[in-house]
């Protein structure tokens, strides 16, 4: 497990960090999003930061998908397929975006799954799950594996051929998912600033020595809480007992150095490990929240992301993924 990186973040992270300190964590605060007008505004500044600030979306394919499965479930989502990636594979990405349960869809995160189809060749799957406050938990987490079970039992994609990704609230759902016991472990799990802590007690810690340039814990529980009002926080799929589980697939975690998420990714390497899982934790320093999403903002997304494709080549069986240091500088357009 690695929890070192480069001891200084990019000139140009550490300025955008301290303009979305001055900016984007006082509105944050003023936010209600227990009302529907805070709510729909906190949607629309992260969409428009994601667009402005992420990748290319040149030459990518989407291919929208809603289908029913035969149990009576329905899975809602999209296939993005970067520039030249090839549609007759039998690998691919399971994406599981965040934020907060509440806030983000296939939609925001496109540039960010365009950019890792690009990089890995692959085509990605992002599962559009229903948000909160209309749906509460546990409608998130069968929404994932609704997802999931529909790429391996009617898709055809065996487990071992399909690597989980996912940021933030995404994180928790997707380890929420391979902690499951009838559900056969993908090849890797690749995770960008996962919440792992619902309470937001390790966010709490970590903001008493450096506060998170976006959001304030007790902001962030708010938004959660959306999701989780009327179920006990102790409640075994949303206090997740991963030391104790089953032990993950191989796993890569990247977290901010300048975030309070970087606590939650902390501790889920920890408890892999423990649990008997190889886990490779990356702490990106003076990096802000999901920083892999904001290439144009934070230049060290690039490395970032060039080894989570590494990663995920790894995790697929060491296969070579076609001229990946090119295609992350074009993949910035």
């Amino acid at each position: 497990m690695i929890d070192t990186m480069p001891a200084r973040g990019s000139m140009r992270s550490r300025g955008a960090a301290a303009v979305s300190g001055l900016t984007l964590r006082p509105i944050s605060a003023v936010l209600p999003p227990e009302r529907t007008w805070g709510l729909w505004t906190s949607r629309k500044i992260v969409s428009r930061i994601m667009d402005a600030f992420g990748p290319s979306l040149a030459g990518t394919e989407v291919e929208k998908v809603d289908v029913r499965l035969r149990d009576g479930g329905r899975v809602v989502g999209e296939w993005v397929r970067g520039a030249g990636v090839t549609t007759t594979t039998d690998e691919c990405v399971y994406f599981v975006h965040g934020s907060g349960f509440a806030l983000c869809s296939p939609r925001t995160h496109r540039r960010l799954t365009a950019w890792l189809s690009r990089l890995t060749g692959l085509p990605v799957l992002c599962v559009d799950y229903r948000l909160a406050p209309r749906y509460r938990f546990p409608t998130a987490a069968v929404d994932v594996r609704s997802g999931w079970d529909w790429l391996c039992h009617e898709k055809g994609f065996a487990p071992d051929r399909i690597v989980i990704a996912g940021d933030s609230a995404g994180g928790h759902l997707a380890v929420d998912l391979l902690l499951q016991p009838d559900v056969e472990h993908s090849a890797g799990l690749a995770l960008f600033s996962p919440l792992i802590d619902l309470t937001f007690g390790l966010a709490r810690t970590r903001e008493e020595l450096r506060r998170d340039p976006a959001i304030r814990a007790v902001d962030a529980a708010k938004l959660v809480g959306l999701y989780c009002a009327g179920t006990d926080l102790t409640h075994p799929r949303l206090t997740l007992d991963v030391a104790g589980g089953r032990t993950m697939p191989p796993t890569l975690i990247q977290a901010g150095g300048g975030e309070m998420l970087v606590a939650d990714a902390r501790h889920l390497a920890a408890d892999i490990t423990a649990a008997g899982g190889d886990c490779e934790l990356q702490v990106w320093p003076d990096q802000v929240h999901v920083f892999q999403a904001l290439p144009r903002l934070a230049p060290d997304a690039v490395p970032a992301m060039r080894r989570v494709a590494d990663f995920i080549a790894e995790s697929l069986g060491d296969r070579e993924f076609p001229a990946a240091s090119q295609m992350t500088d074009r993949a910035l357009g």
